[in-house]
């Protein structure tokens, strides 16, 4: 084999073995090692070669058992893919800001009849009403409320915390309400947990793609991103996380959303989780968990956070009801492990404690028990949606497209055929009156420009097939480019 596109090489030649039937349907492929001895190539080729099919959908990974061959999914959908250079880029300042706010301030100056950009559920979707009850009692019981600065502990109002912690069971973690601090968020527990482990200029290792306000908060901090390849089936890449190591040993954090990652929709396997978390004890990596959307998981049994497997404080848990419960809230919390202290401090440095009456009014529901009741309301009413966003993109959208049918979730990531430009659809679309969110807002690279996040928060009308219907043909007007 020549040495240039080496591991294309070896895919094409397994790949021609499926195709023959020599390889079938279920059948478990060479080991990484045994293709390493076999055809005399690195770790990094051989894994790269087995990613490649796993991206076009001819092998799936099983935990602790390696590839085996699939069937690929339903006739004019193929799965959702990555980009075909698997291992991770150069770490690097972020410069995603001015891209990514340039962006949503044209989405914001133009009427919209429908917005696909969005991560977040139509308002119909949440309790408001029992919220806003909530509050009127919260204001009826302590009518001077407004007249104190803050909750009567400086972490949160002790309500609340205990009301999380016993959340926080469902996913597995054992906390006490003291080791929770609230925030307003998800994203100022990131930029907490952030702040707590690193000094400007750190590497910080974060999954590619992955959520555009967390590549934004590494470019406020002076922070240099490393990105990891993500499978859209099992999340981030423990072998390509390893290449990394090797290659960059002043790795002083990592942040993952191992349930339901933004944009991919992945969750991780439990063998998974509890190897990731392993590892960065073993090295000392600060661990930083993004816990926003386990609860829309469609699974029966509730997924389990990182912080399960935590058995020296070295993962920071970041969660937060925006997507869940109330997204004009914005409340979230973070349990920092053994940077509590710090965190303490620096939260109380950065804008104090959280505003209080919204804490009141959550805890009061959630004692309630009708927080259960409206998540298996939410998680039908968005499986639904997907489902029907789903078969229109299969429909209407042009042979090639691509997409990840998530277990769970608020959004799509769709790859266009042909490496269409999600830059040039974006301009295209909102002329139309309709906006999306293109690929390269998720990635401080260009590698995810012909992919696009579509939202499935909203109820599947008439309009948004319209607007399905058009953003397909959009696609399909513009040029293909060379990959």
């Amino acid at each position: 084999m020549h040495t240039e596109n080496l591991y294309q090489q070896l895919a094409g030649h397994y790949l021609k073995a499926i195709d023959a039937g020599t390889l079938r349907s279920g059948d478990r492929m060479p080991s990484l090692r045994v293709m390493m001895e076999r055809h005399g190539v690195s770790l990094s080729t051989a894994l790269n070669a087995c990613r490649q099919l796993e991206q076009s959908g001819h092998l799936e990974a099983r935990p602790r058992s390696g590839y085996f061959v699939r069937s690929l999914r339903r006739s004019g959908l193929a799965p959702s893919t990555e980009p075909s250079q698997q291992l991770p880029d150069p770490a690097q300042y972020v410069g995603i800001h001015e891209r990514v706010s340039a962006i949503i301030a044209q989405g914001q100056q133009r009427p919209v009849a429908v917005n696909l950009a969005g991560a977040c559920g139509a308002p119909a979707l949440y309790p408001s009403e029992a919220l806003k009850q909530g509050v009127l009692r919260a204001l009826r019981q302590r009518p001077d409320l407004f007249g104190h600065a803050g909750p009567s502990t400086p972490n949160g109002e002790p309500a609340f915390r205990a009301a999380m912690a016993r959340q926080a069971l469902v996913s597995r973690i054992k906390l006490s309400p003291d080791e929770i601090i609230v925030t307003h968020g998800c994203i100022e527990a990131l930029n907490l947990a952030l702040r707590a482990v690193t000094q400007p200029g750190d590497v910080v290792a974060v999954e590619s793609p992955t959520f555009f306000g967390l590549l934004q908060i590494l470019e406020s901090l002076g922070l240099k991103a490393l990105e990891i390849p993500c499978s859209p089936q099992t999340g981030i890449s423990l072998e390509a996380l390893e290449l990394a190591a090797h290659t960059y040993r002043d790795i002083k954090a990592l942040v993952v959303v191992p349930n339901l990652q933004n944009p991919l929709g992945s969750t991780m396997p439990d063998a998974n989780k509890a190897a990731l978390v392993a590892w960065c004890a073993a090295r000392q990596i600060p661990l930083i968990e993004d816990d926003t959307y386990s609860a829309l998981s469609d699974s029966e049994a509730p997924q389990a956070a990182l912080k399960a497997w935590d058995q020296d404080g070295n993962v920071i848990h970041c969660a937060s009801l925006h997507k869940i419960l109330a997204p004009g809230m914005r409340l979230g919390w973070i349990a920092a492990g053994r940077w509590q202290a710090r965190v303490e401090m620096l939260k109380y440095a950065q804008s104090r404690s959280t505003e209080v009456l919204g804490q009141i009014a959550v805890a009061d529901y959630l004692d309630s028990g009708a927080f259960e009741r409206h998540l298996r309301r939410l998680r039908a009413s968005l499986r639904s949606q997907r489902e029907q966003v789903a078969e229109a993109v299969a429909h209407y959208f042009p042979a090639g497209t691509r997409l990840n049918l998530p277990n769970g979730g608020l959004a799509l990531w769709v790859e266009m055929p042909g490496q269409r430009s999600s830059e040039a659809l974006f301009h295209a679309a909102l002329k139309e009156g309709i906006r999306i969110a293109p690929g390269l807002m998720f990635s401080n690279s260009n590698r995810f420009n012909a992919y696009l996040r579509i939202s499935c928060g909203m109820p599947y009308t008439r309009e948004l097939e319209h607007a399905l219907r058009r953003l397909a043909a959009l696609v399909a007007a513009l040029p293909e480019q060379q990959a």
